[in-house]
């Protein structure tokens, strides 16, 4: 693991790589009351070439910055951050799965040490990084479709919280939701948000709908990035390949319940889909709202554009096509 502490009077460390081990914190520390922290997803991937190599991961660098400026921790240098995860990779490579069907989580974390209680900024931090070897996110299978809970008492987040950063703070209250569509068959967590309904997120995913727009346009749409969606860099992947094709509208904007449900019944919709760093796509095959289950017919159409969009990331990630994308760790 890596690990650099900080302090207000002492400025940032000497960055350390060590054995894996418990962390001993003083028990006011400002993480765990106050959720003065905030955390990163990122993978490493072990190429048919035998190389290792990250995914864009100067937008994981950006997006966690941004998420400290937000929690009020210190300030870091990216590209130092990023060449100290690439050293721990290269340290940790034997961990890198010999698969392209796995890969080697990396989950970069910055919490305050503060040691004492009160709800300030803190004066003294630790960022540190852990990695560990992962399989398929879900426990459905590499490509089988999930089913979602619709359910607008519930709220993920709101404009002006800090729904578009990545703390922990966002994931500890859906753990109740997720487990009530457990309960209710479903597999994720359909995030809907205001008196109008507008689809946010699936689950810890973003989500995309490609349909016949009213229109009669060929479409791929996902909300935008507005304060209350985070900004994922397979999001922001899948919309740059589409733009790059050429072939369909692509857009970024509000969806409403109403008007999704509206194009499903008209047989306008073609496939819906998550994206994000652990489960890369992943289809939807059916919603639960209201207590009537809609079937949306994602495996029906292929998914055509979904499994393009898989072959396309993990051809990148896995070194069948030369991105820079997906540089070389060692």
């Amino acid at each position: 693991m890596l690990t650099v502490e900080w302090s207000e009077g002492g400025g940032w460390g000497v960055p350390h790589i060590k054995p894996f081990q418990n962390l001993s914190l003083h028990p006011a520390s400002s993480a765990l009351h106050y959720s003065i922290e905030l955390f990163e997803g990122m993978k490493a991937f072990r190429g048919v070439d035998g190389k290792i190599r990250l995914f864009r991961p100067m937008l994981n660098m950006n997006r966690m910055y941004r998420s400290t400026q937000r929690c009020c921790l210190p300030h870091f240098d990216k590209d130092q951050l990023l060449q100290c995860i690439k050293r721990l990779v290269e340290v940790d490579q034997e961990w890198v799965p010999h698969s392209t069907e796995a890969s080697l989580y990396i989950r970069p974390t910055f919490i305050g040490t503060e040691p004492s209680l009160g709800v300030s900024r803190a004066g003294h931090a630790l960022l540190f990084v852990i990695v560990g070897p992962v399989g398929p996110y879900f426990s459905t299978g590499g490509f089988t479709p999930v089913s979602l809970l619709a359910d607008p008492q519930y709220v993920r987040a709101w404009r002006g919280g800090v729904g578009e950063y990545k703390m922990g703070g966002n994931y500890g209250p859906t753990i109740a939701v997720q487990s009530e569509a457990a309960r209710l068959g479903c597999q994720q967590v359909l995030w809907l948000y205001g008196e109008m309904e507008e689809i946010t997120e699936a689950g810890t995913m973003n989500l995309f709908i490609y349909w016949d727009n009213e229109k009669g346009e060929r479409e791929l749409v996902t909300p935008p990035l507005d304060g209350i969606i985070l900004p994922g860099v397979t999001r922001q992947s899948l919309l740059d390949l589409a733009r790059d094709w050429g072939e369909f509208v692509v857009s970024e904007r509000k969806v409403l319940m109403g008007e999704f449900l509206e194009a499903l019944h008209g047989g306008r919709v073609k496939e819906v889909f998550g994206a994000g760093t652990a489960c890369v796509v992943c289809p939807v095959g059916s919603l639960l709202y209201k207590g009537q289950t809609h079937d949306i017919p994602t495996m029906q159409n292929g998914p055509d554009l979904t499994k393009r969009f898989l072959k396309e990331l993990t051809d990148i990630q896995y070194g069948r096509n030369e991105s820079d994308w997906a540089p070389v760790v060692c």
